[in-house]
């Protein structure tokens, strides 16, 4: 019912590659109408169109985007976009995958979320499910927040999205091979030095 829609969302989104299988129950919860896991999760999926968050200039003035240091930064951000596959708005800014081609095809994509700064941040967990859920952990009633994870574990399952673990200290908690953050860096002061301003 939903394969034209998610094809579309893979090819704008994660530049074809297939959707995960939990991005995929919920952006179809979300297209549905659903709210039970957007009430869990706080996740708000891109519709079509919408521009990435790193490519988004709509926000500063035309002396802004004339300032050459921000065109660096600005250059900077639009090579990040390549690899930072965002999908949703949610958590500190948005959340998505990172996925360089330097980090191993063999295992699951790496989580991510990006602020509002412009500040990259990893997820811990297997799936983009298990990473929100985590984060997720910490905003709940229950202080606890491995308690408040396994809580949010066993209703996501109730709704028919099981994680791989209810156990926080379980949740996979691998390191990027290539920083996102380290990476933005070293591509703000290249572009800075291709513009003289080093």
């Amino acid at each position: 019912m939903y394969d034209e829609r998610l094809a579309g969302f893979s090819r704008e989104r994660l530049d074809g590659r297939p959707i995960p299988g939990d991005l995929r129950v919920l952006l179809v919860a979300q297209w549905e109408g659903r709210t039970d896991f957007t009430h869990l999760l706080d996740l708000e999926f891109f519709e079509a169109g919408e521009v990435h968050p790193l490519l988004d200039t709509s926000y500063l003035s035309e002396k802004e985007i004339a300032d050459p240091e921000m065109q660096a930064v600005n250059a900077a951000a639009a090579e990040m976009a390549k690899y930072a596959k965002l999908v949703a708005k949610g958590g500190k800014g948005w959340i998505g995958y990172w996925l360089h081609p330097d980090e191993p095809a063999d295992r699951a994509w790496h989580l991510m979320e990006l602020d509002t700064e412009f500040s990259f941040w990893s997820l811990v967990g297997l799936t983009l499910t298990e990473g929100v859920a985590a984060e997720r952990a910490g905003y709940r009633d229950e202080p606890d927040e491995r308690i408040a994870f396994t809580q949010l574990a066993a209703e996501l399952a109730e709704l028919g999205l099981p994680l791989s673990t209810q156990d926080y200290d379980a949740l996979d908690d691998t390191e990027y091979t290539v920083n996102p953050e380290k990476l933005m860096e070293e591509l703000i002061e290249a572009e800075r030095e291709k513009r003289g301003l080093r």
